[in-house]
């Protein structure tokens, strides 16, 4: 047998044991399970993407012929939140021309080329003014940032006009020269092994529970190469933990913000409930049990509470804020302008992302929710492309098997 023939043969080995090891069974089509056609189901994820990055409610616009962004439309401004949000899914898509132009703009105006925050970008800015609204940094853009140059080196390789894989670790080696000084800290607290509300001074020393996505530590202990593998894992088996600690034992609600113990943090701005940034946290559980397969029984249980809550609340009419416990939370926080309690769509969304996990009778009962919901207008008049937008997409994207770990070519069993 030639060289040649005996790595025809072994390659299919090779290719099931890096995916196994890596947890990549994770192309589960949860649509098509409750009996969507492929035609429908791909018509509905390109509809999503047009709104978002081309209809007439864009929140993705071009700058010349090669910078892009993504942005707050209700808020005016650029965020690492939604620009790296913008290309991962660019980067799920295989569109290397949109993710190329995020990357790019992101770089140019919000990275810190040097000093104290070298490698971190400021979070916020005015994309019509090129304004900084904070030098600060928000952990969880970077650590989407991280996750997306990872899967952009594995889908497109480092000579195509971006070393993808060197701008990812520019911002992990970076994070790990951080010590302190200028009250700059690494993005993860490392006594703790927990990633920061923002790696600035004593926001170092607590979190936001929807910025802990164990998947992502898992992607990076496999493809990062930094030396730091044990660590990540350990992030992500920490992350895991700290979720069954902040989770309501009835509803599975975390607050927005959290001390590393679960508990709420009192921040002195904010009286704490599940609010817009705790929406994220269903789909973050959803993710990593359909990625990773490694807190199943407990995620499963976690999903079982979350749905019966929501569906008590009544699965076509729940409202988007509460107290851990389900009850009504005094203070309603505000958005676009408009205070008031709605049946919003990000909290849709996100809900369904959880039938990957647990799915009552077969009945899809929250998958369909999500399907037969639309991004438009209110009642109203408030609306969000933005926040409500991303989220929408990228639970189409989990239910429809188009949101995976994007391995190297060769290991890519695509």
């Amino acid at each position: 047998m030639t060289r040649h023939s005996q790595f025809k043969f072994i390659l299919p080995l090779i290719l099931l044991t890096a995916n196994t090891l890596s947890g990549a069974a994770q192309n589960r089509n949860v649509f098509a399970e409750a009996g969507y056609s492929k035609a429908d189901i791909d018509a509905k994820l390109e509809k999503a993407f047009h709104d978002l990055f081309e209809g007439p409610n864009k929140i993705y616009f071009e700058v010349g012929d090669s910078l892009g962004y993504v942005s707050d439309i209700k808020n005016h401004d650029a965020r690492t939140e939604g620009l790296s949000y913008g290309m991962m899914i660019a980067v799920q898509l295989n569109r290397k021309d949109i993710f190329d132009r995020i990357w790019r703009w992101s770089k140019k105006y919000l990275q810190h080329p040097d000093g104290d925050r070298a490698g971190y970008f400021a979070w916020s800015i005015n994309p019509a003014t090129l304004h900084k609204n904070s030098e600060g940094t928000a952990s969880d853009g970077e650590l989407y940032f991280i996750t997306d140059l990872l899967f952009a080196a594995n889908r497109w390789g480092n000579h195509t006009g971006i070393d993808y894989y060197h701008e990812a670790r520019f911002i992990l080696d970076n994070m790990w020269k951080k010590n302190g000084a200028g009250g700059i800290y690494p993005l993860v607290n490392l006594a703790h092994r927990q990633i920061t509300f923002t790696p600035e001074g004593d926001n170092h020393n607590w979190t936001d529970p929807s910025y802990h996505l164990p998947a992502f530590f898992e992607v990076w202990a496999l493809y990062a190469k930094d030396g730091h593998e044990p660590f990540y894992r350990d992030c992500a088996d920490t992350a895991r933990a700290f979720l069954h600690r902040a989770c309501n034992a009835s509803t599975g609600l975390t607050t927005d913000y959290a001390e590393f113990s679960g508990a709420p943090h009192p921040a002195p701005w904010m009286p704490q409930a599940f609010r817009f940034d705790s929406w994220r946290v269903p789909m973050n559980i959803a993710m990593d049990d359909n990625w990773f397969h490694k807190d199943t029984a407990w995620q499963r249980d976690y999903a079982k509470r979350f749905q019966s809550f929501l569906r008590s609340k009544g699965i076509d009419s729940f409202e988007d804020q509460f107290n851990p416990d389900g009850s009504k939370p005094d203070f309603i926080l505000p958005a676009g302008g408009f205070r008031k309690l709605r049946h919003s769509l990000g909290l849709v969304a996100t809900a369904a992302s959880t039938t990957i996990i647990y799915n009552r009778d077969q009945s899809f009962e929250f998958a369909r929710a999500l399907w037969n919901a639309r991004l438009e207008p209110y009642s109203d008049g408030y609306f969000d492309p933005y926040y409500d937008g991303l989220l929408y997409m990228f639970s189409l994207m989990h239910l429809s098997g188009k949101y995976r770990i994007i391995h190297p070519k060769f290991m890519d069993s695509k």
